[in-house]
């Protein structure tokens, strides 16, 4: 029987007096080919129990050998993460007896784990920056699936993810709150994504987090006694663990109870915790030495080559958008959230030096239309050297941008490859040069609303819109609206 830990209001006096420590260990599956150890094919999916061999599974007489795709990529995060890269690595079986684990043991790094210390920076929404500090990452291989919901009395065995390379990225207790937890989820997220070693997709489990959750009174150094919440599937509800976690954890510390070392299992839909074991101590998985498995030694030449081979990373971006560009940290965080956007946005700004205007439609019509018809930026048809040419029009005067928006970006769309300012001459967009079109649009405005001339001469100046709006809809929008509003003050002061 699970023992469950349900939700009761914690005084807000008692809590205060508690500070919450947080340690994140973030599992990222890695994009590889086949698997850690084996030449299984370690893709997503398949029917059960078909990406798996004699060495996947660890029948007596084979041997594993090191994925070398898997040492690439646990190098490219630890350079992301500011870690030290440790060149002399080793690996260890770690035991323990569960069905989904076909070996009874997991290949992982123990005592020379591959990337060591480093940092993660993260903001906050006071506008603060925290680094979090990185204690180490290693690489291991994954266990399969077990599933207890496809029949009415047995747990099923899946093996196709056994062997699947991992690294686990492991913080130091530096998180004091929810927000934080979630601002570094999401940052490791997008440091896997540019770097294109996981797609960081928690519903299918390719990035999983295990989150270890103590309190203690404010001002102690020492640690309490922690909790291990697993199995969340979402950013929010690792978010949501820790704050019943805290809450649970000071009601009973306020009521002369112990925090009991457990694992605990975490209801999404009850937003609870439950026990779903006593906590595993280093000891109780009997680690030593994989007898199988050589030391690996890396080359300082290797390293190198692999750091240089780095993409821009989003706090290099978004480091560039607001202080070369000197966009707004909000312009920079919503570009730089997406890998493909960023990309994109980066050449768009070759074409352009309105770094302002090429964020609004990066930010607006861009990701709006990507967003209405369920597409990657991969596949948006217009080229960055063609909206940046529709961004000059605008600049230029020779469209407005409510015409540009409107009407010449939809037809951009539809002919990508036609150039915006030849669009706008065949759809008739072109602001008129001709003084004597606006005047004559200004008068017919003016003769139209006599009341509003009248109520603008004794001071209700407001009215200007209502003009303003004519003279818009008459020109179907092909004025200078700046302009054009300097024009009308003085023909309405002239009268």
């Amino acid at each position: 029987m699970f023992e469950f830990f349900s939700m009761s209001v914690t005084p807000d006096s008692a809590s205060d007096q508690y500070e919450l420590v947080v340690g994140l260990e973030v599992h990222a599956q890695l994009s590889t080919q086949s698997k850690s150890f084996s030449s299984d094919s370690a893709a997503f999916g398949g029917d059960p129990n078909v990406h798996i061999s004699a060495v996947s599974l660890g029948h007596p007489g084979t041997l594993p050998f090191i994925n070398k795709k898997m040492v690439e990529y646990a190098v490219k995060m630890g350079f992301a993460c500011n870690c030290s890269i440790n060149l002399h690595n080793t690996f260890a079986r770690k035991n323990y007896f569960y069905a989904d684990l076909p070996k009874g043991y997991q290949i992982t790094q123990d005592h020379a784990p591959i990337c060591l210390g480093g940092f993660v920076p993260v903001r906050l929404s006071d506008g603060t920056q925290k680094n979090i500090a990185i204690h180490h990452i290693h690489m291991e291989e994954d266990a399969g699936k077990s599933m207890h919901d496809q029949h009415h009395a047995d747990s099923l065995i899946d093996l196709n993810r056994a062997g699947v390379p991992l690294i686990e990225i492991v913080s130091e207790p530096d998180i004091r709150s929810s927000e934080e937890a979630g601002q570094y989820l999401t940052e490791i997220r997008k440091l896997l994504r540019y770097l294109d070693i996981c797609d960081g997709n928690m519903e299918e489990g390719s990035m999983r987090c295990d989150a270890n959750i103590s309190v203690r009174i404010k001002g102690e150094t020492a640690y309490g006694n922690r909790c291990e919440v697993k199995n969340m599937n979402s950013i929010r509800n690792v978010q949501r663990a820790i704050e019943h976690e805290f809450e649970r954890q000071v009601r009973v510390l306020e009521s002369g109870g112990k925090i009991e070392q457990n694992t605990l299992n975490f209801n999404a839909e009850t937003g609870e915790t439950s026990v779903l074991r006593s906590k595993e101590m280093a000891n109780d998985y009997r680690y030593f030495p994989e007898p199988d498995l050589q030391p690996l030694f890396l080359t300082n030449d290797y390293v190198e080559q692999i750091r240089k081979s780095l993409p821009a990373l989003p706090n290099q971006l978004f480091a560039k958008y607001t202080v070369a560009l000197e966009l707004p940290a909000y312009d920079a965080a919503v570009i730089t959230a997406d890998k493909e956007i960023a990309f994109y946005f980066d050449e768009l700004i070759t074409h352009t030096t309105n770094y302002k205007a090429a964020a609004n439609w990066t930010m607006g019509q861009v990701k709006s239309y990507l967003n209405e018809n369920n597409l990657a930026i991969s596949a948006f048809p217009v080229k960055p050297a063609k909206l940046a040419a529709l961004i000059a029009l605008v600049d230029s005067g020779k469209i407005n941008n409510s015409l540009a928006s409107q009407k010449l970006f939809p037809a951009l769309l539809l002919e990508p490859d036609k150039s915006p300012e030849q669009l706008a001459k065949d759809l008739n967009l072109l602001i008129s040069a001709d003084s004597v079109d606006v005047k004559q649009f200004i008068e017919d405005a003016l003769a139209k609303f006599p009341d509003k001339v009248i109520e603008y001469q004794k001071g209700k100046k407001g009215v200007l819109g209502l003009f303003m709006g004519e003279i818009m809809k008459s020109s179907k929008g092909r004025i200078d609206p700046q302009k054009t509003n300097q024009l009308l003050i003085k023909e309405l002061e002239s009268k």
